[in-house]
């Protein structure tokens, strides 16, 4: 696949310190059935989006287990295999699934080390380069959660750890039994409740990657912001709402999914939007905390 230097153009982050990525990635989840449950409805177009997003530059691509659930990562592998060495696959695992839009929290040692030995076979590699702990299951003693993805750690079968949709605290506790490189939780531009775990990270530089980046509301209605300045800048809503992102934070990964090859284009081709210093205000006031 002929490359693209698009996605270079929202600058790098250097996951665990070792691993560079462009910091405009993609998500995976959007690839699957209605209620991330199940097969897409074109497979093949979910393949051409995912080689869309690398040729564009995009060399972090963001999945989980759960997403189908299987269906995302074989679909990965389809798409990228044999992958590109810059390539960075960060995927999940402690999310068991009932039905569509159905997700229950299972951090037991065993099943975490299945799920993980589960995706590297699935995703044919020898090491996950990111293995995140999907959702902290409150019955299971976090040290074991956490100390399970050490072990795994210790064996080569994971080369970092990272968290999602977790407190400071849980960040805190979570860092005294592995080195946490990434935080994963929703965030966007009308949504910034995690706004001090950002702030937290960044000063600590743990990647940050907001779930549901382009989650934007009214703001991408006529008249709103968004559509004002996206008009002046010859850009869309989207783009604009994912450089805002970009501007907010040097260690922030958005991670913007879609099922749709021209929206991949659309979505990467943000990284070459810059904002002022009071287009970031305006867009930041634009929404009630």
């Amino acid at each position: 696949m002929a490359q693209q230097s698009v996605a270079n153009a929202a600058g790098t982050f250097d996951l665990g310190g070792d691993l560079t990525v462009n910091r405009l990635g993609y998500g995976t989840m959007q690839l699957t059935g209605d209620g991330v449950w199940g097969e897409p409805r074109d497979p093949q177009t979910a393949v051409d989006v995912l080689r869309r997003a690398v040729e564009l530059g995009v060399n972090f691509i963001d999945t989980a287990d759960s997403y189908g659930p299987y269906v995302a990562e074989p679909l990965i592998f389809r798409a990228l295999a044999p992958y590109a060495d810059d390539l960075v696959i960060a995927t999940k695992a402690g999310f068991t699934r009932q039905g569509p839009n159905k997700w229950t929290p299972v951090g037991r040692p065993e099943y975490l080390r299945q799920q993980t030995e589960m995706s590297l076979r699935i995703l044919g590699v020898e090491r996950i380069d990111l293995q995140q702990l999907h959702r902290i299951d409150p019955s299971v003693p976090l040290d074991d959660q956490i100390g399970e993805l050490k072990a795994l750690q210790d064996e080569g079968k994971i080369r970092h750890i990272g968290l999602s949709e977790v407190s400071i605290d849980e960040v805190e506790a979570a860092s005294k039994i592995a080195t946490i490189v990434s935080v994963q939780n929703l965030f966007n531009l009308a949504r910034r409740d995690a706004e001090p775990l950002l702030d937290y990270a960044t000063e600590r530089g743990i990647a940050f990657i907001p779930w549901f980046p382009l989650a934007t509301g009214k703001l991408l209605g006529d008249g709103g912001p968004l559509a004002a300045l996206a008009e002046k800048h010859g850009a869309s809503p989207s783009q604009l709402a994912l450089a805002w992102l970009l501007r907010r934070s040097p260690a922030m990964l958005p991670i913007p999914g879609t099922s749709s090859v021209e929206h991949v284009d659309d979505n990467v081709r943000a990284a070459e939007l810059v904002l002022t210093d009071d287009e970031f205000d305006e867009l930041s006031a634009a929404v009630a905390r």
